[in-house]
């Protein structure tokens, strides 16, 4: 019973790194800080949004590799010489002509387990204070992500994808009981929903949360809003990183979700009632 128990928690850590013009120190700090984290108990490590890359249409092309690659083979060597689960954050990924905003999963052995290119592309325009347009110059993903871990499956969005309650529906009824979003919201968005969505996917589905950005650079084009988070599925903040650049991590607590969804049971009365509406409607 106590080895069941035990299962039921593990260790996530996030990496919120300061990503510079050079790919090469990127990666090399990267791959770092990954190591550090396993050092200190993590058994599934997770990266920010373009992490090997500044974030910017202008960099996309310049910065973009094919996969395997470059960055995606530092990934795969550090998660089997650390033994842990490692969800690469994400980078821009050309392929056949296209690129893409690409987050690649690797297990203990190195393997790759999940590949996500991001499916809502980051389109907005706000008077006065930001416009980005990734759709100039990615094109979107078209496929569901999610990976199993001996803990539990997990699924993954990037960033612009936390918006659209539906994919973490999905990933719920498919048995993902951790959500993680490597993103990368700015100085308009970050303050008024960086927290707020990661808070409301949670609570709408009891599942765990948690979203990884790059640090804040006040000097670059693109300043993130940093603050990685881990939300649990009571929608509280467990863990939540400032603006400079570390690691975080926290125990997920698998005894702790099948708890709520027993005291709040809104999985099983959610089918329950809503094929009841739908019947009642035809």
């Amino acid at each position: 019973m106590q080895a069941v128990r035990a299962m039921a928690k593990f260790r996530l850590a996030l990496v919120q790194l300061l990503v510079t013009p050079v790919k090469a120190d990127n990666l090399k700090k990267a791959s770092e800080l990954i190591k550090q984290a396993a050092k200190q108990g993590a058994q599934i490590v997770a990266l920010p949004e373009c992490f090997n890359s500044p974030y910017g249409t202008k960099f996309f092309p310049e910065y973009a590799e094919k996969i395997p690659g470059q960055s995606t083979q530092m990934l795969s060597d550090v998660a089997k010489e650390c033994g842990i689960y490692l969800i690469g954050g994400s980078i821009p990924e050309e392929d056949s002509g296209k690129l893409y905003n690409t987050c690649t999963v690797y297990g203990p052995d190195g393997a790759l387990l999940a590949k996500h290119r991001k499916i809502h592309l980051f389109n907005i325009d706000v008077p006065g204070k930001i416009r980005f347009q990734e759709s100039e110059t990615l094109s979107p993903g078209d496929s569901f992500s999610v990976f199993d871990t001996p803990y539990c499956k997990i699924g993954v969005g990037i960033c612009y994808d936390m918006r659209f309650a539906e994919l973490a529906q999905i990933y719920t009824k498919r048995g993902c009981k951790l959500l993680v979003y490597p993103g990368a919201f700015n100085m308009t968005t970050g303050p008024a929903h960086w927290e707020l969505l990661q808070r409301a996917r949670a609570l709408d589905n009891q599942v765990y949360v948690a979203t990884v950005s790059p640090a804040r650079d006040e000097k670059a084009s693109y300043v993130a809003w940093g603050h990685s988070t881990v939300v649990n599925p009571w929608g509280e903040v467990v863990v939540k990183a400032a603006a400079d650049e570390t690691v975080i991590s926290t125990d997920i607590d698998l005894q702790y979700l099948a708890d709520i969804r027993q005291q709040i049971p809104i999985h099983s009365q959610r089918r329950q009632d809503l094929y009841s509406v739908e019947e009642k409607s035809k």
